[in-house]
């Protein structure tokens, strides 16, 4: 099938108001019209997910499983058409986009099997004590549900793994949530033959209409969309503008909503002098590497290294010059983000006491974000809150510190961040505890002798941190706990046994772990 007729199945010729997605590579339009939804197209979308999920939230674990499974499979099947389509929206390479591709696959199959095993609902029982003194206990169950219908805004920097059957779609429908994707406008192809996979997985495993739909247009459609009050929850991620935009708007609503919006982060990176002593070249091509890993424009991209002033760590500073020497610059995903990266690399470089040491040119007028960095001490660092800005981009701020005390408050001036990272040698880490304590507090990921870019997808991961890194810490948006996000606990008090969830009846007819009179158990 090509891509013309696949994303046929997504316009309609009734609407004259529409998107075009550009080539950021050759910034051309791409030949495809994409419809705005209308009003009422938002509404009927709400709509029939808030009807398809009275029905969906229903659904065994093995179901969701199976439908969840069939969409990996029938992302599979779009073959190049899908992965020729994200690199014309993108400009990111063949190599990036079918790694992407097998990332969101397995991360749908990840929910799979967690949705099937099914102990993810965390059933709680304890059961009645009519005979305690003084008083009577009632029989008392608790499990998570669904919450209901949940809107998703789809990454720029991710047009697979963090978009339309990313991780908050997946997680939502593995907790039994309809969703209401809304588009990227850099991705509006991409978007259509994924949603078209989605539609053919839910017809074959006989799901009802509405349990995912796509809307296409700007901000008012966005917002349209997370003040309907069917909508039950909102997954994001993107700018800090963004995302703080949604979280005032949702919590304006009559009745506000969770909005788990993944924002700004600049992922420091604290350096130790001995480790600078004994690795310094290969420290500096690592980190170099990790600024400029795909055009910088990753949530975990290092936008700020910590180090003590020293020889070594002048030395330092030189080969990481002599790193980014080497260094190719490459296309930026959007013309928007390119010039918010100019502007915010050249807002830094501006401030007082900060001083350039590297940055790429840029001769002709392409949307490549050349890399680059630059150093300020430690002290106009702390006087300058404006310098914790993330540059979405190739670009990053050494801040030089007279001691360790200087280091520590650094670390205690940071804002929230997604990722810290502390490089030193064993003894080294083993007598810097107290800079831990602090990363610990700062972030939701503290990684200890490698590079922040590069989230791995597994039950012991957190991609979150304290604001303004993400709306709540508590919560992360990649691995299996992701479905937490979209769910709530119930109690269910005296429930006649034939009323109860199969979760939570006497007998464990699904196997599942569960907490019964305090104890862990299963069967």
């Amino acid at each position: 099938m090509t891509t013309e007729n696949i994303i046929a199945e997504r316009r309609s010729a009734k609407r004259t108001e529409s998107l075009q997605a550009v080539n950021p590579t050759t910034k051309t339009q791409l030949p495809d019209l994409f419809p705005v939804a209308t009003e009422e197209e938002i509404d009927a979308s709400v709509a029939a997910a808030h009807k398809a999920w009275k029905t969906y939230k229903q659904t065994t674990g093995k179901e969701k499983a199976r439908f969840l499974r069939t969409i990996a499979k029938e992302i599979e099947q779009l073959g190049d058409v899908l992965i020729n389509r994200a690199m014309a929206e993108s400009g990111l390479p063949e190599g990036r986009i079918i790694g992407e591709r097998g990332r969101t696959c397995n991360q749908l199959r990840l929910f799979a099997d967690l949705v099937e095993e099914g102990s993810w609902v965390d059933a709680t029982i304890d059961e009645a004590m009519p005979d305690r003194q003084p008083l009577a206990r009632a029989d008392i169950r608790k499990m998570l549900v669904a919450l209901g219908p949940v809107a998703v805004f789809t990454a720029s920097n991710f047009p697979l793994a963090f978009s339309t059957a990313g991780g908050d779609t997946a997680s939502a429908l593995a907790a039994g949530c309809t969703v209401v994707v809304k588009a990227h406008p850099s991705h509006l192809g991409t978007n259509a033959l994924v949603a078209t996979a989605i539609t053919r997985a839910t017809e074959q495993c006989n799901l009802p209409e509405g349990v995912f739909s796509t809307l296409v247009g700007g901000i008012e459609t966005g917002q349209q969309l997370v003040k309907h009050p069917l909508i039950k929850a909102v997954g994001f991620t993107g700018s800090f503008r963004g995302g703080k935009a949604l979280f005032d708007l949702v919590n304006s609503r009559p009745e506000p909503i969770p909005v788990y919006a993944e924002m700004g982060s600049n992922n420091p990176i604290f350096i130790l002098q001995e480790k600078l002593k004994t690795e310094q070249e290969d420290l500096a091509t690592m980190i170099a590497g990790s600024v400029n890993l795909g055009a910088g424009q990753f949530c975990t991209n290092p936008g700020l290294l910590v180090l003590q002033k020293s020889d070594t760590t002048t030395a330092f500073l030189q080969a990481l010059k002599d790193a980014f020497a080497t260094l190719q610059s490459a296309t930026m995903l959007n013309e928007g983000i390119f010039e918010s990266y100019q502007k915010g690399k050249a807002a830094c470089i501006a401030a007082e006491g900060v001083s350039l040491v590297f940055s790429g040119e840029n001769p002709s007028s392409d949307w490549k974000g050349e890399p680059g960095f630059a150093t300020v001490s430690g002290k106009r660092f702390l006087q300058n809150n404006h310098l914790q800005e993330e540059i979405f981009g190739p670009f990053t701020l050494a801040v030089l510190c007279e001691d360790a005390i200087e280091v520590n408050a650094i670390a205690q001036h940071l804002q929230g961040q997604l990722t810290a990272t502390i490089m030193g040698t064993t003894e080294e880490l083993a007598n810097s505890t107290a800079l831990i304590e602090l990363l610990s507090q700062k972030a939701g990921r503290v990684i200890f002798n490698g590079v922040p870019t590069g989230v791995e997808v597994c039950p012991a991961m957190h991609h979150g941190g304290p604001f303004p890194a993400s709306s709540n810490a508590l919560f992360t948006s990649v691995g299996t706990d992701a479905i937490k996000r979209f769910v709530r606990p119930v109690a269910f008090q005296d429930m006649p046994e034939m009323l109860l969830p199969k979760e939570l009846k006497t007998e464990n007819s699904l196997d599942i772990w569960r907490t019964v009179n305090g104890e862990k158990r299963r069967g």
